[in-house]
């Protein structure tokens, strides 16, 4: 019997990265028995609550990326999230078309925004790349808690950046803090916010900035447990004549 133990990088990708399942052990040995009836037992990607089989897994051949992901993600969450990772990656590349510049709206730890950084070279583009938290988290806060929110989160984000002198960090709530500090033009965005209403908030503030040809990747589209996200979001594109493609990653993608 052929096992998820049997197929190794770069033909796979199998990480304990899964949400919301009552039993682990019985989700890998569900694995174990799809591998072993597969013709060619290779493509296997299981985490970040993506399972795909007989899948090229190309982004694990981008050696650009793959250097910066394993220099900066390193919980299981982050590396389970590798084709998020990825699609972000693509995402910023394809925006470098486009006059503006980058921006994240959630970036909790600056994990995602760092390689994307490295990947693009975005320490020595004239661009500038703004990011976005409340970096910490209480009950009157409409995001939900993460395991490292904390009075010092901000000032570690911060140091995580401080030899690139083209990056701004703001800490606060989205949309306001959006006042203190935000671009004219953007070529990339990304909006992870978990909350609908602080979504939309930053779209108002910032869709129309993003110039043709860029790119907006909203990271919990597709997610169960963030419906009301995606409800809101096809709304408001819609009454802009625009539509969200889903990923299988969870993620929804635009292009201006």
């Amino acid at each position: 019997m052929t096992s998820i133990k049997d197929i190794l990088p770069p033909s796979a990708v199998i990480t304990h990265a899964f949400y919301g399942l009552k039993d682990h052990a019985a989700v890998v040995g569900a694995l174990d028995q799809l591998v072993d009836n597969m013709n060619i037992p290779r493509g296997v990607f299981a985490g970040d609550n993506l399972i795909t089989l007989g899948k090229s897994l190309g982004f694990l051949d981008d050696k650009v990326l793959m250097a910066a992901f394993q220099r900066h993600a390193a919980t299981p969450p982050e590396r389970g999230a590798i084709w998020r990772l990825a699609t972000l990656a693509w995402a910023a590349r394809t925006a470098l078309r486009a006059e503006g510049d980058f921006v994240e709206c959630g970036c909790y730890k600056g994990v995602s925004a760092r390689i994307i950084s490295e990947v693009v070279g975005f320490a020595d583009l004239p661009r500038h790349y703004y990011l976005y938290d409340l970096f910490e988290h209480d009950e009157s806060m409409p995001h939900h808690s993460m395991l490292e929110h904390s009075a010092t989160l901000v000032d570690q984000v911060r140091e995580r950046f401080s030899d690139m002198s083209n990056v701004t960090i703001t800490k606060g709530r989205v949309p306001d803090s959006l006042a203190q500090a935000a671009p004219e033009k953007i070529a990339f965005m990304h909006l992870d916010l978990n909350n609908a209403e602080a979504e939309i908030g930053a779209l108002e503030v910032l869709f129309d900035r993003i110039s043709p040809g860029g790119v907006l990747i909203l990271d919990d589209f597709g997610w169960v447990a963030y419906r009301a996200q995606q409800v809101a979001e096809v709304a408001w594109m819609a009454e802009r004549g625009y539509h969200i493609l889903e990923l299988p990653t969870g993620q929804g993608m635009v292009i201006k």
